[in-house]
Parts: structure tokens; sequence; C-alpha cells
């Protein structure tokens, strides 16, 4: 009779939950009868991947590990189990070998690091990952497995859906930040997800190939739901429930660390909402107020706009004029996504008159400008009265030449970037 050995620190009645089932499949094995809702060293393609990173978490990780075992058994399919160890000093690794599960070592550090190099070691074509604290139900993926059936491409699960029990998240995450990260992110990247940092979700094979995400930390989650939305991936929620993880220690997550992290994601990668529309909304609002006051000031009612309300209008100009180019760059570094995205940026990067073209426009703000300082400085020359009455023409003028030289030498950067893109043939890159 062989002898198995459990973790003390689980239950009582998880203890004997894990050793019956120890013994269940070695009997199985033992007797060539693996049923195919298990994966074992026969099984060459199982269907479906669980993958749970870990660090130091030898209290938890055989239960996740036992319950996704059960969970694939009682639903007929074959699958396996990874456990991403992130450099555990515990007994993790043993645990988690001995319920079952393939352990890949991962030496970067990170949440992300630990399940990309699992999820490239998955050999199942559905994935679903989680982690491996027990704060999940991973005797309950028949949702994820069904949604994917469906033909979605990700399925995430949602905790403010699905419950939240008592203890499993703190205050400061469940009613400011995850609610305010998820609304950010989902305006962002015209995603329908309420949930954007759930830690379960499953995906294909062929989705997490396009999807590409690359972040070691915390911020990977973001990432995974930004590239599916730019590549034009189905994506589904399902509720999930949040228990209380069952662990010993504090957890690795840092509030404000790893919130200003996928913060900083998301306003990095939304080059739409932080570049281009506040640019756009910045030379339109600018250009109002210079036309207004470009004969001079004005007066509505009781309100007098003079010279330093041009001036407003002169400064959003420039930042404007700055920043928009700024959001044009971003959008071909990010890439231009599927073809029904950036349509108009297409459009005009794929015209052969590019470069001509956007020197073109610098140069006749440039010139007009000039034009507009040269006869003030006619006149400057050939009168002997003050000139006060010219100062917000000047000052219009001015600004043409700035925005004007800003222009051409933006057409030269762009002219670049856009042979780049075609070099690298990014024009239809998993980014928007």
């Amino acid at each position: 009779m062989t002898n198995f050995t459990v973790p003390k620190s689980l239950s009582p009645d998880m203890q004997n939950s894990l050793l019956n089932y120890m013994r269940h499949r070695s009997m199985l094995v033992k007797n060539g009868m693996e049923q195919s809702g298990v994966a074992s060293p026969r099984d060459d393609r199982p269907r479906v991947t669980a993958v749970m990173p870990c660090l130091n978490e030898d209290k938890t990780v055989a239960i996740c590990v036992t319950k996704a075992l059960a969970c694939f058994e009682r639903l007929g399919l074959p699958a396996e189990v990874i456990v991403a160890d992130n450099g555990s000093t515990d007994r993790s690794v043993e645990v988690a070998e001995r319920a079952g599960a393939r352990v890949v070592h991962v030496k970067t550090k990170g949440y992300g690091a630990a399940l990309i190099a699992g999820i490239n070691a998955a050999r199942g074509k559905i994935i679903i990952m989680g982690d491996s604290d027990d704060s999940y139900d991973w005797s309950s993926l028949d949702g994820f497995i069904e949604g994917i059936e469906a033909g979605n491409d990700l399925v995430m699960g949602n905790r403010f859906r699905g419950g939240i029990e008592p203890g499993a998240m703190p205050a400061l995450h469940r009613y400011l930040g995850n609610p305010v990260l998820s609304l950010v992110s989902k305006l962002a990247f015209k995603v329908p997800v309420g949930d954007f940092h759930c830690g379960m979700r499953a995906f294909t094979q062929d989705a997490f190939r396009r999807m590409q995400p690359g972040s070691p930390g915390m911020e990977f989650a973001t990432e995974m739901v930004a590239n599916a939305a730019h590549s034009g991936l189905k994506i589904a929620e399902i509720p999930i429930k949040l228990y209380p993880d069952k662990r010993d220690r504090p957890p690795h997550l840092r509030s404000f660390r790893d919130g200003w992290r996928h913060l900083r994601y998301i306003l990095s990668h939304a080059p739409d909402h932080v570049f281009v529309w506040p640019g756009v909304l910045m030379i339109l609002a600018g250009m109002a107020l210079v036309l207004a006051l470009l004969r001079g000031p004005v007066t509505i009612g009781s309100h007098y706009f003079g010279v330093h309300f041009i001036i407003l209008g002169a400064m959003l100009c420039l930042i404007g004029a700055t920043i928009l180019p700024m959001g044009v760059l971003a959008k071909m570094i990010l890439g231009l996504g599927p073809p029904d995205r950036s349509r108009v940026l297409r459009t005009l990067l794929s015209r052969s008159w590019l470069l001509e073209g956007t020197l073109a426009l610098g140069g006749a703000a440039l010139l007009c400008g000039l034009a507009v300082d040269s006869l003030l400085l006619l006149r400057w020359l050939n009168t002997a009265s003050g000139m006060e009455d010219t100062v917000h023409l000047a000052i219009a003028g001015s600004t043409t030449i700035v925005i004007g030289i800003e222009i051409i030498f933006f057409a030269f950067v762009l002219f670049l970037a856009r042979e780049r893109l075609e070099k690298d043939n990014s024009f239809g890159s998993t980014q928007d």
C-alpha cells in the first residue's frame, strides 16, 4: 500500500479530501484506467489548463490544485494544473506537486511574470488563471469553460456581481480602488468589463498569443484586457464569488504602489483620451479665444475680456499643438489595431504626400504668422505713436509662428514613424 502525506497545515476535512483523491488517482494509474477528466503522463493533449501563480502559498496551494482537478474530473475534461512558482521559500513546490500539479519555476519576479511563464508552458487549448490563495472557488469553473466554448476569446470573472464575502477585500479596494480603476479602464479601452482586476479569467491559447501581454507586475491584469479589446477579441463576464484568502501572512498586493502601476499603464496606453482629444479641445478653445479677441478687448455684459484672455487662448493653442502630435506618435508606437480602428489616422498615414502635406500645413502657419509680425514691424518703423492697440494681433501672430515651426519639425518625425511602421508591417498590430 502506498503511503501518502498531506500538509498538516490543511484542515482535517481538506486533508481527508486530498488523501482520498490521491489514493483514487493512484489506483487508476496502477490499473491503467486513467479517466479522461484528469491529465496524467499519458495525456498528451489536455483540453484545459489551470494556471496558478504562487509565492509562499504552502497553506493554500494544495487546496486550489485539488479543487481544480476535482472540477475537471467532474466535467469529464482532460486537463492539467500548472503552478507557476515565483521563488517560494516554503514548501509550496512540494505541496503543489503532491497535490497533482506540474510546477514551473519562474526566476523573474512578479505576478505577471509568473503567469506568463505558466501560460506559455500550458498545453491546454483553454487556460484558466487564478490565485492560489483559495480566494477564488476552483471547484466551480463551469461558467468559464462554457463562456469560452460559446465563442468568447476571454471570459472575465466579476466579483462585484458574484458577491464579496466579508473580509475578502479591503474597503479601500472595494469601494474606491477597483471601481475607479475599472471605470477609467472601461472608458479608456471601450470594453464592457465591470471588474478589470479580477484575478480569475479564462481564455484560449490563440487569444493569449494575440493579446501578447508582457508586464511582469500586477498591471498584467489590466494589460491583458486592454490588449484583448484592442485586438478585437470577444470578451464576456460571469459573476463569481470572492472569499477571504486562507493565508496567515499579508497579501503581496500593495495598494498604492500597485494601484499607481495600473493607473500608469492605463494612462500611457490610452492616447486618444490622454493626448488626442484633450489636444484637439485645447486647440479649438484657444483658437476661439484668439479669433474673438484678435481686434482688441471685448466687453460682454459687465465682463471685460482683454489681453489676459488672448494670452490664455494662445497658451491653450500651444499646449494643444504640442500634445496632439504626441498622441499621434503614441498611437503609432502602440500600433493602430484592427482595420476598423483609427480610420482617420490610417487614411492620413497611407497618403504618399504625408511629409509634403504636413510640411505645407506648417509652412502656411509659419508664413501667416510672419506676415502678421512683418506688418506690425513696418507699422512700428513708420509711426511715432504707440502700438498698444496691436498687442492682441502680435500675440496671435507669434503664436501662429510657433505652431507652424512645431508642425514642420513634427512632419519629419511623423514620416520616420510611418517608415518604421511600414518596415515592421505594424499597421495591423494589436494596439489602438
